[in-house]
């Protein structure tokens, strides 16, 4: 059966020589901005998700117990980036990555909107699984538009996301300042409903600046669907929902127990989606050398938002219980926590985008990025050792505020870094799905975030941290051992 042929991207060349936002192409502040106001919504709405489910029902919360809160939170971590899969299939091979941006962001939308109206379980499940979808599809598709925004080579390239990064955190920051605000003023559905509001304005701004800023790009599948070939994959998924409803009847899916399953579901998926793409007949021999080259990236990637999204799970239970958040008369919200690493992303991004553009070809390797984003990483959860043992609100809030200071600085070698990397090694029919992977070890690290946080105990915490620390440093000696040959394979990509 003949192969469907690889449709090479149509590419504006104006748009690529656009120097009109910061040196980078008009477009990036689009992005941006969609993507600005999908982080404030996203973040805004997972600030306070662990306290509504955990939370008393006189609290206004769901009543669930403390494991089972934090293992949901992994568990919609890790779909949100699993989704990311679905997102990059629809991108290739069935929309464009543009037309599929579009869809996922109002799919986000429509979650944010059911968690703000929807009570109880009802709007939780419909709310999550919608913004999970939602999210994955529009990170993967921002992402590979963004990327064909500049041509191969172009040392603009990493310093664009970094760019675009920026902006993605002002959402973050603003989200969870005032999803938390609301839910201490009004309650946890005002908080979400706030999320609602956010997104929305994010559409409409991306709809009214697209045909100006994208002009094309991304508009056609790269690897089009054959006639007749969506029996091949409408069995598969129709067999998939079954599976999902059985397990559902049957109590496989127990709260408790979600983060671990979708957590096995990630890891095997991302092993097919590297199977398909190195198996394929429309890679070329460099091609698959630079996809062999991400493998032990992944790795260090996963290993990174493995701790990174702790955030969500156990660092949440510990700025509820553990941190003093007084500042003077005033006490912040346990939310508002998740503010600090956006703030530090906005004053660092600029930093770090200049750095790369400074260095041009003489910055580290992507490998050596990865070693020492690692690295930093497993000092930040170092850290937390020295005020193990407290009591309720023994932690000072300056502590925390500088372990966030290391998680950013490991986030901004590593994060933005790893999708440009993805949109340089992809291959030509893989492109979205390239970029997919990346997200694919931040599911697993999502859902490894909420599946690890059994373990923690308020009583015992230096095992804990101590243990997960040295493991992300022990990754981040192997990523340096095996530097040169990793830059080898990449095949003229640094």
């Amino acid at each position: 059966m003949a192969s469907s042929p690889v449709v090479e991207p149509e590419v504006d060349e104006t748009i690529r020589n656009d120097r009109r936002f910061f040196g980078h192409p008009l477009g990036v502040g689009n992005l941006a901005g969609v993507e600005m106001w999908e982080r404030f919504s996203f973040y805004g709405m997972q600030a306070i998700l662990a306290f509504y489910l955990y939370y008393s029902v006189t609290r206004g919360g769901l009543g669930l117990d403390e494991v089972a809160a934090t293992s949901i939170v992994g568990a919609y971590g890790g779909l949100v980036y699993l989704s990311a899969i679905l997102g990059a299939w629809v991108a290739d091979r069935v929309l464009g990555a543009e037309k599929t941006l579009t869809a996922g962001a109002t799919l986000i939308l429509v979650g944010h909107v059911a968690l703000a109206v929807l009570p109880g379980f009802v709007g939780v499940g419909v709310g999550l699984v919608c913004v999970a979808v939602g999210s994955g599809t529009l990170k993967a598709t921002t992402s590979s538009v963004l990327g064909e925004m500049y041509a191969q080579g172009d040392d603009r390239r990493d310093a664009g996301f970094s760019i675009y990064y920026m902006g993605v955190n002002l959402g973050a920051l603003l989200g969870p300042l005032l999803t938390g605000w609301l839910w201490g003023m009004k309650g946890f559905h005002w908080g979400f409903g706030a999320a609602a509001v956010g997104m929305a304005l994010g559409l409409v701004q991306y709809l009214l600046l697209r045909r100006n800023t994208i002009r094309g790009i991304g508009a056609r599948p790269t690897n089009p669907l054959r006639q007749g070939e969506w029996l091949r994959y409408a069995v598969p998924a129709a067999a998939a929902v079954v599976l999902i409803v059985i397990a559902a009847l049957t109590g496989l899916l127990a709260p408790e127990r979600l983060a671990t399953i979708v957590a096995v579901i990630t890891v095997l998926a991302a092993i097919a989606l590297f199977a398909v793409i190195l198996t394929s007949s429309k890679i070329d021999a460099d091609e698959r050398s630079r996809v062999i080259s991400f493998i032990p990236m992944f790795i260090a990637s996963a290993t990174f938002w493995s701790l990174f999204q702790q955030q969500f799970t156990v660092l949440a239970v510990y700025s509820d219980k553990r941190l003093d958040r007084t500042i003077g008369s005033f006490e912040m919200s346990p939310a508002s926590v998740n503010s600090i690493n956006p703030i530090f992303i906005i004053v660092f991004a600029g930093v770090f985008a200049a750095m790369w553009t400074k260095l041009g070809p003489r910055q580290p390797t992507t490998p050596w990025k990865f070693a020492i984003g690692t690295f930093v990483m497993g000092v930040a959860f170092l850290l937390f050792i020295p005020m193990a043992g407290g009591g309720a609100n023994s932690t000072p809030l300056l502590w925390i505020v500088m372990i966030l200071f290391f998680f950013t600085m490991a986030e901004l070698f590593l994060s933005p870094v790893g999708q440009s990397l993805a949109t340089k090694l992809a291959p030509r029919a893989f492109h979205t799905q390239m970029i997919a992977l990346f997200f694919l070890s931040i599911a697993i690290g999502s859902s490894v975030a909420g599946a690890a946080s059994a373990g923690y105990d308020p009583n015992n915490e230096v095992p804990y941290f101590l243990v997960i620390g040295l493991i992300s440093i022990g990754v981040s000696v192997l990523m340096a051992a095996l530097s040169r040959w990793i830059s080898g394979k990449m095949v003229g990509v640094r």
